[in-house]
């Protein structure tokens, strides 16, 4: 078994193994989250439903078009309790590598079982995405916890960069293949709705094969740690879990920057999830349309994943992260004064989107792994992830409510701005050299 002190950091082929996982999984979040599955179940409920619209998931009396929303939130909130824990449990036991394909291959099964969602099997739907995104949402905490292990600090963003431009590269080629088929469902004798299972079970064949990959590179550098007598995993992660948190108190610049990752991710994650409604109801943009943006988006955020770390290493990962939260500012600015019916101008409004999309998430998780200490990275990025999705409710809240008001989307697209601005100010008070010294890390001379 193979331990620290013979295990290379920046080993080349490990890197291009861990890049690949980004790629694997990407495919679940673009064709199975972004596209298909949220019309495609909502359909299939409303085929299940009774006179008056209604489904009853476990005797609930649920609104068919309320049924996915619900289960994407409550995947979530599962996520927020679950993803510490587990990380607890990985940095515990030495396990992540374990844990990444255990939880990689459950939400690749539960995909690929996607294909059998026919008629008004609606429940089997909502039980399966739900077990697919709570996977999703875990191996990506272990996935991310190897960063600092076979990285080092100063090639740390442009590792990171390249993992998110692989993760876009890969959604967006599966992505393009599934619409070509789609699109060409009819010459091809498919009704739509098997056009639409293959195109789901595809992403978690996808994600199942390209697994294979970092699980052959990846190394364990510590030997698995067995329980003491009379304990469980649980336990221990709860117990683990618990210490860490009393332990935060000591590491006030990385609470800071948990607190402005907070607030700018939450208002990047609303712009993503709010601008084909803008598209559409704002703008007067049909659906062809917007998913042609989608796709473009794919692509294009591959180049500026790539970007943003060169970018990172000449004027620093805190300058650059800065720098992408004034373009996000922009971004919301021009989409106050962008006129209707003009598709040209929202494929670049999307085009600005994607070049830091990739851009200010790669750099924020390679400037959070200098921040916390060695041995708790699956922990500290269980928190990271729960940061996000905790909290993932507040811009689109602030969204509708700008809506409600004003019976505006422009004022509702603008008044998001206001994350940006907070999550910047923030921001500027992060010394990331003084929390990686306070977690026993050494941060990279431009960091």
């Amino acid at each position: 078994m193979t331990v620290a002190a013979t295990s290379p950091i920046d080993d080349r082929r490990e890197l291009i193994g861990w890049y690949f996982y980004d790629w694997a999984n990407s495919a679940f979040s673009t064709t199975v989250v972004t596209v298909f599955l949220g019309p495609f179940l909502t359909s299939i409920t409303e085929a299940a439903a009774d006179e008056r619209g209604l489904v009853y998931p476990l005797g609930i009396p649920v609104a068919a078009g309320a049924f996915f929303p619900y289960m994407v939130s409550l995947s979530v909130l599962l996520q927020v309790f679950f993803l510490p824990v587990l990380g607890a449990i990985a940095d515990y036991s030495h396990a992540k590598k374990g844990m990444l394909a255990t939880f990689a291959y459950i939400g690749a099964v539960a995909t690929m079982l996607m294909y059998f969602l026919d008629g008004n099997r609606y429940f089997l739907g909502g039980l399966l995405f739900l077990i697919a995104n709570l996977s999703f949402g875990a191996s990506i905490v272990f996935y991310n916890a190897f960063l600092p292990e076979i990285s080092s600090p100063d090639r740390r963003d442009a590792v990171s960069s390249r993992g998110w431009a692989m993760g876009y590269l890969g959604g967006g080629l599966l992505l393009l293949a599934n619409l070509v088929l789609f699109s060409n469902r009819e010459a091809l004798g498919l009704p739509t709705d098997l056009a639409v299972r293959i195109s789901l079970a595809s992403a978690g064949t996808w994600w199942a094969i390209f697994t294979v990959i970092p699980l052959l590179t990846l190394r364990r550098r510590e030997p698995l740690k067995r329980l003491p007598p009379g304990e469980q995993y649980l336990t221990i992660g709860f117990k683990q879990l618990a210490r860490t948190f009393g332990e935060m108190r000591h590491y006030p610049q990385t609470l800071l920057f948990l607190g402005a990752y907070l607030l700018y991710n939450d208002g990047i994650q609303a712009v993503i999830a709010l601008a084909s409604q803008f598209g559409a109801q704002e703008l007067g943009l049909d659906q062809g349309i917007l998913i042609q943006a989608i796709l473009m988006v794919q692509f294009v955020a591959f180049f500026g994943a790539l970007a943003f770390g060169w970018l990172a290493q000449r004027i620093g990962s805190k300058r650059a992260i800065l720098l992408s939260l004034v373009i996000w500012g922009g971004v919301v600015i021009y989409g106050y004064f962008m006129p209707a019916g003009v598709p040209a101008q929202f494929f670049l409004l999307a085009a600005i989107i994607a070049v830091v999309l990739g851009g200010s998430q790669a750099i924020s998780r390679s400037v959070f792994s200098l921040m916390i200490p060695k041995g708790q990275e699956a922990e500290y990025f269980g928190i990271y992830e729960v940061s996000e999705r905790g909290t993932s409710w507040l811009a689109p809240f602030l969204f509708g409510l700008a809506y409600q008001f004003t019976d505006s989307y422009r004022v509702a697209i603008i008044s998001l701005i206001i994350f940006f601005v907070a999550g910047f100010a923030l921001l500027l008070f992060v010394d990331v050299r003084r929390a990686a010294a306070a977690a026993g890390n050494v941060a990279p001379a431009h960091g």
